[in-house]
């Protein structure tokens, strides 16, 4: 089999998971929607809190109100807002988490708890496959001999790890090739931790509550040491003003499900990348006596490889590598490339 079929038959598959992810994920969305999650599904119903309050088909509002904190704008009619979010898409580890279509506008939505310098990346494949999918459903002629118009794309990162950030800042993927190209890519990110962005939060009482709920939780667990006890405290001290309470209590298995997730995911990884830098500072010493390259464009490789964004091609053509190399680095951080 030839490495273009090999290739191929991995892009298939991917396809055929998402296909299967998708529709499941649609499944268990209805559900929610009309109340009716079973013990069984909540278990499977894997998603992030703030896609949860924010991505929710049936509380279009709570997007609305987002929306408008983060533009400035005035909408007031939740059914503008038309969702196109890939559902619990996974493609090279990373998952789509809001986007939808408003006033001829493509918004996508991503909620990071880590700081990432690569999200344009992230967010140049998301929007690749949305409006794929937009040209497919919409009328828009490929072929046509006029201008097909097309929603303005608007990329926004909700940040709220611990480590300090600005409150606001740019990234973009210009940054990832050192220079002015033909492709760029303009991420707004946003902190949303609590006491930041106020006038954002002011403008938006769902996200100011759901600020308040994920400190809070932080908080708990300094005191409780255990999060799920943590999340309990905090869901339990919610003040009855609170626009989301009603739904996070309603919801309670699984909104708790997806903390533990969350910081499950977040400690996971975490030792993936220590682990991994670990193994492949060995691999690439011996990459390096062997094949006469040096220690920093290993480390510029591997560097790389942790974040797991991006081709081996391109690894290859920046950290100054032959493929084969960056292949056998990868394989010793235990990364996936294709």
């Amino acid at each position: 089999m030839t490495e273009s079929e090999v290739l191929k038959k991995i892009i298939t598959e991917l396809e055929e998971s998402l296909a299967r992810l998708a529709k499941r994920n649609e499944e268990l969305e209805a559900l929610a929607a009309e109340g009716k999650a079973t013990k069984d599904t909540s278990r499977e119903y894997k998603d992030r809190v703030f896609r949860f309050i924010f991505g929710n088909p049936a509380k279009k509002a709570w997007a609305l109100s987002l929306y408008n904190a983060v533009n400035g704008t005035n909408y007031t009619d939740p059914e503008s807002i038309s969702f196109n979010t890939i559902g619990d898409a996974v493609y090279m580890r990373m998952k789509n988490d809001i986007s939808f279509i408003i006033s001829f506008e493509m918004n996508l939505w991503e909620h990071q708890s880590s700081f990432n310098p690569n999200m344009p990346m992230r967010f140049f494949l998301y929007a690749g496959r949305l409006y794929e999918k937009y040209i497919v459903t919409s009328e828009y002629y490929t072929y046509s001999s006029s201008l097909q118009p097309i929603p303005r794309p608007k990329c926004v990162c909700f940040y709220n790890g611990r480590k300090e950030q600005p409150e606001e800042r740019v990234l973009t993927l210009s940054d990832a090739y050192g220079g002015k190209g033909d492709i760029e890519v303009r991420v707004s990110m946003r902190n949303i931790n609590y006491g930041k962005n106020q006038q954002m939060m002011e403008a938006c009482k769902p996200l100011a509550e759901y600020a308040w709920l994920v400190e809070t939780i932080r908080q708990k667990q300094i005191e409780l040491t255990v999060l799920d006890a943590a999340v309990d405290a905090a869901l339990d001290e919610m003040p009855d003003d609170f626009e989301i309470k009603g739904f996070l209590l309603g919801n309670r298995a699984e909104v708790k499900s997806m903390f533990l997730t969350e910081y499950n995911e977040e400690k996971v990884l975490e030792q993936e990348r220590k682990e991994g830098i670990k193994e492949g500072k060995i691999e690439g010493r011996k990459e390096g006596r062997k094949e006469g390259i040096s220690e920093t464009n290993v480390r510029v490789a591997k560097d790389m490889l942790a974040d797991g964004l991006m081709p081996v091609s391109y690894i290859a053509r920046i950290s100054r590598l032959p493929e084969e190399t960056v292949r056998k680095l990868a394989q010793a951080m235990g990364v996936t490339v294709l």
